[in-house]
């Protein structure tokens, strides 16, 4: 190994490497005096299960974390972006959108497919399955089936999470265990074994005692959101197996989808099959389709069961394969995947998927609590949850390209969570990319959400046009059609779409004729929610912005100097007159002392009253979104009026100059308006930057981190999206990304020393870009970097480049106690790009910018 790999390790590893050499050493030397009991061989094998030991990061991934408080995390069995996700579904209301809530509530079933993070209704949780360990007086017909009959508690204190694997016992003595592979799951059901139970269900029932030990499992049609309006249910008695297929509704979207099933079981002899609607069980007929007009239950519970002998080994498994093709298919997938049915070996699959991943990151840990640790590897955990990749599953088009799904939106994971995957999964990334573009294709236009093959909502802008631009400018290149993702954001900034509201952009007429969106706006082309004339204007700017940093870059040079004029838009909705009226502590009316923010204008220029502070924490938090009738979505004025990421410089000034912007976003984060568990907040705590006090967005990371983000189960400020984590993961490695350009901004790690794989594009390489603190304090009191070196020359910019992340190099960094000069002067600062003074005007482009952040590449 060479020394300058050697030098670049963390120091706990260099130690562990150092002991192991000697130890080895001092054995061969000496094998009359082996001290251990050991030959050199045993010994190198016991120095290799150290080092293992130590690069096992998933000790610190705790899945449980945002499982309660609204973060609506996903904590059951998966792969990285797989499709079978398996968990215990909980009767949380409002709360179990995942499927599982760390709460009291009981359990209605054991589901294979969710989405992680979401807001809105429950997701997916099709085709529950539940257990019994036995049926009173031996009488199936007594078992529970409904979801609201059988539901039954959970044994407090009996769940168990991990990288791939998930379990839980219940009261009425069944214990679930469950692992998956990308298409399928395998679950462990274990029993008493007693010849009769005394079965508890929900904690207000009455026990049942004496029920014979003759397990029942049945597999329901519903799913989370009991949206299923057609479907069918066969059980194959000789063979055991159960398959089946419904109709769903997506939960934040419009449209259906249609999913499968096929499930198996071994274990123990089968006794006696059936079907059940409601709790009408049957051991006749077989089979409920829609060939029945007796079967059609628009909704409720339809299902088939099957009854077991006593199992021999007190435990009986179930193999479940998923599809959103057909039965067949998901039979194929669960024999391909888990053709040995061996539960251990599954989940040592499943957890070494999730080191392999998580290997593209190493920290030194030296000094850093568990807490900490555990927060970090658990937010990269769930970065890589979602988007799911349905490769293969997609039933509306044959393509040859990837196809992800559950983009759970990209106006949450622009931000964060997609450059996070740029630097630490690029393959998969690219992939994401191509997908995108491959929904274009067929669809007609980028989503900005989407899940379960349905159109999603638009929250704002169209934000997949970022994602793009972002994906060029880092060099995510591989089998990229740039000519295609070039039309599409063209097609984004052009076309208004018959309903925007699930697509694209609208009131496209004004944007381009006035170059903002009015308020009293006659959109004849399209039709959305009249709201958010704010938000999604200065959303907008910056996907224009960004397609015009992309359009420099393929030689479209008319078309980057008109759309980097559409990107100095969001100044058309700046009004300096507007104060910041409020409500004291006392009810009175009062101002602060800051003016000018962001507000609604009219089709003749003048501008239209918003709160300032409405839709944020300290007022009417809860009343923006997406079909209210205000001007800001999930966020107050005050909060957007910081979103000009494009055009900071243009925007400091308007702000009174850099001390006057310091003290508005001190005052932002310190008066209670900020609120971290939405994205747009994410920025905004880095964004000192710009006035040249970096110091203080490292003193309010850590000032959010560990108080919002940590390890606790409601340790996230909201629910997730798989943004939350990414956020944290780029807070505590010490940079924060400015989605859409080709700027990290820098902050004081919350480690000794990251060390992050760099791809070069694509490919593993033995390559790091290595980020090294001098005078580490494991405290956080010294915070502030007060100088920095890049490969062993002097460093004051207070941001960098991705080509650090890809390239590798080594970025080592002084803190301190208190701030200093570093990345304060004017040229240490990020890059701005305000408008020219002769396109300052209202209109097509309404003033933008100017300069460009790419030269052109070819394609």
């Amino acid at each position: 190994m060479a020394p300058v790999q050697l030098r670049s390790m963390p120091r706990r590893t260099r130690l562990l490497l150092f002991a192991a050499v000697v130890c080895c050493l001092f054995v061969w030397l000496h094998p009359s005096s082996n001290i251990f009991g050991l030959d050199p061989q045993d010994l190198k094998l016991f120095t290799f299960g150290l080092s293992l030991e130590h690069h096992d990061v998933l000790r610190y991934v705790d899945p449980l974390i945002g499982t309660a408080n609204g973060g609506h995390v996903f904590p059951g069995a998966t792969l990285p972006y797989g499709m079978a996700k398996a968990v215990a579904d909980t009767q949380s209301p409002a709360e179990n959108a995942a499927g599982f809530v760390s709460d009291n509530n009981p359990v209605l079933g054991f589901s294979h497919m969710h989405d992680s993070g979401t807001g809105g209704h429950p997701s997916l949780g099709n085709f529950p399955l539940f257990v019994h360990p036995g049926c009173p007086d031996d009488d199936f017909k007594k078992c529970k089936y409904t979801v609201m009959q059988r539901v039954t508690d959970r044994v407090n204190g009996s769940v168990m999470a991990s990288p791939g694997y998930f379990s839980i016992n219940l009261t009425n003595t069944v214990r679930a265990e469950m692992t998956a592979t990308q298409h399928a799951v395998l679950y462990r059901f274990g029993f008493h074994g007693n010849a009769t139970v005394d079965v508890a269900a929900a904690a207000d029932e009455p026990v049942v005692s004496g029920v014979p030990y003759s397990p029942l499992v049945l597999v329901d049609l519903s799913d989370l959101m009991s949206s299923r309006s057609t479907g069918g249910i066969r059980v194959h008695p000789e063979a055991g197996r159960i398959t089946g297929e419904g109709k769903y509704a997506p939960s934040f979207g419009s449209g259906s989808y249609e999913a499968f099933f096929c499930a198996d079981f071994r274990g123990a002899a089968i006794r006696r099959t059936g079907t059940f609607q409601g709790e009408a069980a049957a051991e006749e007929p077989k089979l409920l389709d829609n060939s029945k007009p007796e079967f059609y239950v628009p909704s409720g519970s339809v299902g088939a069961w099957i009854q077991f002998e006593a199992p021999p080994e007190n435990r009986l498994l179930a193999r479940v394969g998923v599809s959103f093709v057909s039965v067949d298919q998901a039979c194929e997938n669960a024999e391909k995947e888990i053709p040995d049915w061996k539960f251990d070996g599954v989940e040592r699959a499943a957890r070494s998927a999730w080191r392999e991943k998580l290997s593209a990151i190493e920290v030194d840990a030296t000094g850093v609590s568990e807490e900490l640790l555990t927060t970090f590897w658990s937010g990269l955990y769930r970065s890589l949850l979602s988007p799911q990749n349905y490769t293969g599953e997609n039933p509306l088009w044959s393509s040859t390209e990837p196809y992800y799904d559950s983009f759970y939106c990209i106006w949450d994971s622009f931000r964060a969570q997609h450059p996070l995957l740029t630097i630490i999964d690029p393959v998969a990334q690219t992939e994401m990319v191509r997908a995108l573009i491959d929904i274009y294709r067929h669809e007609g236009k980028l989503p900005d959400c989407r899940m379960s093959f349905s159109k999603g909502f638009t929250q704002g802008g169209s934000n997949a046009d970022i994602v793009i631009a972002d994906a060029y400018i880092k060099h995510l290149r591989s089998g990229i059609n740039w000519t295609t993702a070039y039309e599409a954001v063209v097609s984004d900034a052009e076309v208004e779409p018959p309903n925007w509201g699930l697509e694209g952009r609208g009131n496209l007429v004004s944007w381009h004729a006035l170059g903002y969106i009015p308020w009293d706006d006659e959109d004849r082309n399209g039709t959305g929610p009249a709201s958010r004339t704010i938000s999604r204007g200065v959303e907008y700017a910056y996907d224009d912005f960004c397609i015009s940093q992309l359009a420099a870059a393929l030689g479209h040079d008319e078309d980057a100097a008109k759309y980097a004029r559409r990107g100095g838009n969001w100044r058309n909705y700046w009004n300096p007159d507007q104060r910041d009226i409020h409500l004291d502590a006392d009810g009175d009316v009062t101002q602060s002392r800051f003016v000018g923010f962001l507000q609604p204008r009219l089709r003749n220029g003048t501008f239209r009253y918003h709160r300032t502070r409405s839709c944020s924490p300290v007022q009417d938090m809860h009343s923006c979104y997406y079909d209210t009738a205000l001007d800001t979505y999930e966020g107050s004025p005050w909060l957007y009026s910081f979103f000009a990421p494009q055009d900071m410089a243009t925007l400091i000034g308007l702000m009174g100059g850099r001390a006057a912007f310091v003290d508005r976003l001190r005052y932002f984060h310190e008066s209670g308006i900020a609120y971290i568990g939405n994205e747009q907040a994410f920025l905004p705590t880095f964004q000192f930057h710009y006035a040249g006090r970096p110091g203080l967005s490292s003193h309010f990371v850590r000032e959010y981190i560990p108080a919002q983000f940590n390890a606790s189960v409601n340790g996230l400020p909201g629910n997730d999206d798989c943004a939350m984590g990414a956020f944290s993961a780029f807070a505590m490695m010490g940079f924060f990304p400015v989605a859409g350009q080709d700027v990290y901004l820098l902050t004081a790690p919350f480690f000794p020393e990251v060390r992050l794989r760099a791809t070069g594009g694509g490919s593993k390489t033995n390559t790091w870009a290595v980020i090294k603190v001098h005078g580490f304090d494991p405290a956080g009191k010294r915070k502030y970097i007060r100088r920095a070196r890049l490969n062993g020359d002097d460093y004051t910019r207070n941001w960098i480049s991705h080509d650090f992340f890809r390239n590798g190099g080594l970025l080592e960094l002084w803190v301190d106690v208190d701030e200093g000069d570093w990345g304060t002067r004017e040229t240490d600062v990020p890059p701005s790009y305000p408008p020219k003074a002769e396109e300052g005007r209202r209109g097509d482009g309404g003033g933008g910018g100017g300069g460009l952040l790419l030269s052109r590449v070819d394609e």
